[in-house]
């Protein structure tokens, strides 16, 4: 059986300039980076009209070590899709190089349902992750220059909420003390890093719809608190425009193609759990401009990745699914229903029916919290058996809503026709987008919303600091923004041990911090960290490059 990036790299893929052109892109909004990938100039939203297609939002169960294939299944839908004769247009995050050197490994799919070139789209690809790195380190440098320098706007030392970012899973960095040295060296204070995805820049690169929009939410900012409680942005530093500069090629949306040669658009945002996990608003329109279906994806399970796409992509962007698909495996389930993955390839329908409130509880989260029709795509493995799938359909029917078989790991876009048919029809069913919670709602309120209608929590206990900051930023006025919760991806609870669909739990939101240029307030529960860690046997020892250049294992 080949691997992943062994399939890849037996295809031979069409020029990119082939791609755009199919996909009704002209030459003058093209930038090729060389054959297999190009940049889409922004300007092409501006300047042409494009009617919209159809939102088809792919998100997924919790996950587990079993698997899940969310991206996968996007890529797979997407040429099914174009199989039966529709204009398709993916619409992807970017990798971070975090996962693909740590556990997860990559984001460009897998089997015969991946974009391509998945080696420089899961490595450096076109440099944006760097721009977004770079863009954060220089205002965290003017920051501390700031302060060297005399430090005219009183900026407290102790009150710096903005971090150093690098784009890898690296815990000693976690919590640092930095201008050490002497007096020419800096002014010593602790300070600590993020993973780049973590970074507000990041964001709002996500959610910039202008380099005009960009460089107004760079200005926003906070970076600290001066001695007196008041908030200092990157305008008060004179840092948007140099930043706006560094961002300005990063923001044009980057193309690429399926190994069927469906394109993609391939953008920012990963890590659902501890950022808003969703491609940027210019990769979304743009793929709503050039196809009749636009198939994107957000972050882990639909309690985060899908929550923040609704909640927060769509309520500041006004876009708005047709359809939402939910990824499951079988193996999953079991998983949930508290099955070893060692045992997974066994028939265990009592562990599966244990498991399964999970995928019907994000179900339920779809079709009646945010009221949208939606389908269950079943990632098909060869232990599956007839028995655990029909349970699967039954359980699933019971709520109203139709499973597909889906098998484009193996088959590609073929294995997808099932699922592809049913999400059309599913766009021609009105539809009304509702949200978790309003906007004119405390921000305590709004985060017990999403932890008693989303979590299906009993409440919200708020640690005495985190109800500090909620009054701070309230009294700041950012009570009227959008909450994007940080939580463990594993679970519906903050405790990642806790699988299935847990009930009798609350859940502990320790801080509460705004984002005030992406437009929301991050609240963080129980352990989640903001830049990760790697394990004792990482992806990193795995991967390689032959005497040629080629690269193996990635995946």
């Amino acid at each position: 059986m080949l691997s992943d990036i062994e399939i890849a790299q037996a295809t031979t893929p069409e020029h990119i300039s082939e791609i755009a052109a199919s996909a009704g892109v002209s030459e003058k909004y093209l930038e090729c980076y060389g054959n297999y990938k190009a940049k889409v100039d922004y300007n092409l939203l501006r300047e042409e009209d494009h009617k919209p297609g159809k939102l088809i939002l792919v998100t997924a169960i919790n996950p587990t070590a079993a698997g899940e294939g969310k991206t996968t299944t996007t890529v797979g839908l997407g040429d099914a899709l174009s199989r039966l004769g529709n204009n398709a247009v993916i619409a992807l995050r970017e990798p971070s190089l975090g996962p693909v050197f740590g556990i997860k490994g990559g984001a460009a799919g897998g089997g015969y349902a991946q974009v391509i070139p998945m080696e420089d789209i899961n490595l450096h690809f076109t440099g944006d992750f760097h721009a977004i790195g770079a863009a954060n380190n220089l205002l965290a440098a003017l920051l501390d220059a700031h302060i060297h320098n005399g430090n005219e706007l009183g900026i407290d030392v102790r009150r710096i909420t903005w971090k150093r970012v690098v784009d890898m899973n690296d815990r000693q960095l976690r919590n640092i003390v930095c201008g050490l040295g002497g007096k020419a060296h800096g002014v010593p204070r602790e300070d600590g890093f993020d993973i780049t995805v973590a970074s507000e820049v990041m964001a709002i690169f996500c959610l910039a719809t202008s380099i005009t929009d960009l460089k107004e939410r760079l200005g926003r900012i906070v970076v600290g608190y001066t001695r007196d409680d008041k908030p200092v942005t990157a305008h008060d530093l004179h840092a948007e425009g140099a930043m706006a500069a560094l961002l300005k090629d990063a923001l044009k949306p980057n193309l690429v193609q399926t190994l069927e040669g469906t394109p993609a658009f391939v953008h920012g945002g990963p890590f659902a759990n501890i950022a808003h996990g969703c491609n940027s608003i210019m990769a979304t329109r743009m793929a709503l401009a050039l196809g009749d279906y636009c198939v994107t994806e957000a972050g882990f399970g639909a309690d985060l990745g899908a929550e923040k796409f609704l909640d927060i992509k769509c309520r500041l962007s006004g876009l708005e699914p047709d359809a939402v698909v939910v990824v499951a495996t079988v193996r999953a389930l079991k998983n949930h229903g508290g099955v070893a993955k060692a045992d997974l390839n066994e028939e265990n329908l009592e562990a599966l029916e244990k498991g399964l409130p999970n995928l019907l509880q994000h179900v339920e989260n779809i079709t009646k919290v945010y009221n949208l029709p939606c389908v269950v795509a079943i990632n098909e493995f060869p232990t599956d058996t007839q028995a655990e799938l029909d349970l699967v359909r039954a359980k699933c029917e019971e709520l109203g809503v139709n499973v597909a078989l889906s098998q484009v790991w193996a088959k590609g876009g073929e294995g997808g026709e099932e699922l592809a048919k049913e999400v059309v029809r599913l766009c021609e069913q009105p539809s009304k987008l509702t949200f978790a919670y309003d906007d004119d709602l405390s921000l305590s309120e709004k985060i017990e919303a999403i932890a008693t209608r989303i979590y299906r929590a009993d409440g919200v206990d708020f640690t005495p600091s985190a109800r500090k900051e909620i009054a701070q930023l309230e009294s700041l006025g950012f009570a009227d923004m959008p909450v994007c919760m940080a939580k463990t991806q594993y679970s519906f609870s903050d405790d990642g041990a806790k699988l299935g669909a847990p009930r009798n739990f609350r859940i502990t939101v320790r801080e509460v911090k705004v984002s005030a240029g992406a437009g929301f307030v991050v609240a963080l529960t129980g352990n989640v960290m903001t830049m990760p860690g790697l394990g004792k046997s990482p992806a990193a020892f795995r991967i390689d490059v032959d005497e040629t250049g080629k690269i193996s294992g990635l995946f």
